[in-house]
């Protein structure tokens, strides 16, 4: 590993895909986590008239992102005074490859009455990290996992802790919205209930609820995944950081042989 972040920034909205954001499925093409952090971050850089808080994001994948330049663009379609959507696309070699929306809702300090607590105990945490089998380089090397429930590249229910070991562009610290983005798109990967070797489940959209915002480098994701002999399938997580859960996410699946 040479980069020293997912995306080297080119000026104009244009980014360069660097060898931390290869995906498992093609070594061309990128993990989904890098490029939903990356419009993340344009959702969170469009102009707002008032603070605000991205309550739900969905990333929709038009077709495989390349891990080559990029242009971003992001746009407000829907302006409110108390909420707001917002879109942000990616573009490589002038079409459009993956596309998100997302509502904003202005911030503010409430005093809120006491509430019972939802009962989401935040998973226990390791003390030691580990690789992912046969494994080597791209997202999966980019990114620092310890599992607590289940064991990586098995299938089945799985609960891990992650970080990332690089940031998303130079020069800044990503926010508590791209950390869990880039997480939130691993729930089919860590859960999977079939095997890589033999079968395809590949997720043409991420949608992600916050519940807060979150708080610190790592980023818990609980999922479980379920499949239809139909061919389509679900991987749902709840999302912690190390305080609370911070959201759920959800995973549409196309399954098939490979």
């Amino acid at each position: 590993m040479t980069a020293t972040t997912f995306f080297e920034a080119l000026g104009g909205g244009r980014y360069r895909a660097t060898e931390h954001t290869v995906g498992p499925w093609d070594p061309e093409a990128q993990h989904g986590g890098p490029p939903a952090a990356l419009l993340a971050r344009a959702i969170e850089a469009e102009s707002a008239s008032w603070p605000a808080t991205v309550a739900r994001m969905t990333a929709e994948i038009l077709s495989a992102v390349p891990v080559a330049e990029l242009t971003v663009r992001s746009r407000v379609l829907r302006p409110g005074r108390s909420v707001e959507l917002v879109e942000a696309e990616l573009e490589a070699a002038g079409r459009p490859v993956m596309r998100a929306q997302a509502w904003r809702i202005r911030a503010t300090e409430l005093d809120l009455p006491p509430i019972p607590a939802p009962g989401d105990a935040v998973p226990a945490f390791p003390a030691e990290a580990v690789g992912w089998p046969g494994r080597r380089g791209g997202y999966l090397e980019a990114m620092e996992w310890r599992p607590v429930g289940g064991v990586p590249g098995e299938p089945g229910p799985a609960t891990i802790w992650g970080r990332m070991r690089f940031p998303l562009v130079p020069g800044e610290e990503p926010s508590g919205l791209q950390r869990l983005l880039i997480l939130a798109d691993s729930g089919n990967g860590v859960s999977s209930v079939l095997p890589w070797t033999d079968w395809l489940f590949i997720n043409p959209e991420l949608t992600v609820h916050l519940a807060a915002v979150p708080q610190g480098e790592w980023i818990c994701l609980d999922a479980h995944t379920h499949v239809d002999p139909r061919g389509f399938g679900l991987a749902a997580s709840r999302l912690f950081d190390r305080s609370r859960l911070v959201g759920h996410g959800a995973q549409s699946l196309y399954i098939a042989r490979r």
